[in-house]
C-alpha cells in the first residue's frame, strides 16, 4: 500500500525463476505454512487498519497506473477480495492434497499456530 519493502521473509527468499511458487515450500510442515499464513493474516489487518485510520477508504496508495493515477485504498481492497475469492478454490484442493482435510471449515477446536513460532511477530505497519 505504502511501497515499502515486504519484510521477511519474502525479502530474502530468493524468487528463483517462474516455478518458485511452486517449489519454494516443498520442504515446509504443514504448522510452518500455517503459521506463515497467520502471521501475514496478522501483517495485513494491522496494515489494512492503519491505512483507514489514515484516510480511510478513499485515502490513495502507492499502486498507480502507467499514467501516474493511483489507485484508491477502497479500489485495492476490492481488487484483493475478488482475487482471493477466484483463488481459494485452488487453494483448497492444495491443501486436500497436503493435509487430507476436506470441507470448508477447520475441525473442532483448531487454533491457528502463530503463538508458538519465532520470530513470528507482525512485521511494523509501513
Amino acid at each position: 500500500m505504502t511501497g515499502a519493502p515486504l519484510g521477511e521473509p519474502w525479502e530474502s527468499a530468493g524468487w528463483d525463476g517462474p516455478d518458485w511458487p511452486f517449489t519454494s515450500a516443498a520442504h515446509d510442515s504443514p504448522a510452518d505454512l500455517y503459521a506463515l499464513w497467520d502471521v501475514a493474516v496478522e501483517r495485513s489487518r494491522a496494515r489494512i487498519g492503519a491505512a483507514l485510520a489514515d484516510g480511510g477508504p478513499a485515502r490513495l496508495v502507492h499502486l498507480s497506473w502507467p499514467d501516474g493515477r493511483h489507485a484508491s485504498l477502497r479500489r485495492l481492497l476490492c481488487d484483493l477480495i475478488e482475487e482471493y475469492g477466484r483463488h481459494t478454490g485452488h487453494a483448497d484442493l492444495l491443501r486436500e492434497a497436503v493435509d487430507g482435510r476436506v470441507g470448508e471449515d477447520p475441525p473442532a477446536g483448531w487454533k491457528p499456530v502463530t503463538a508458538g513460532v519465532t520470530g513470528s511477530g507482525a512485521a511494523p505497519v509501513r
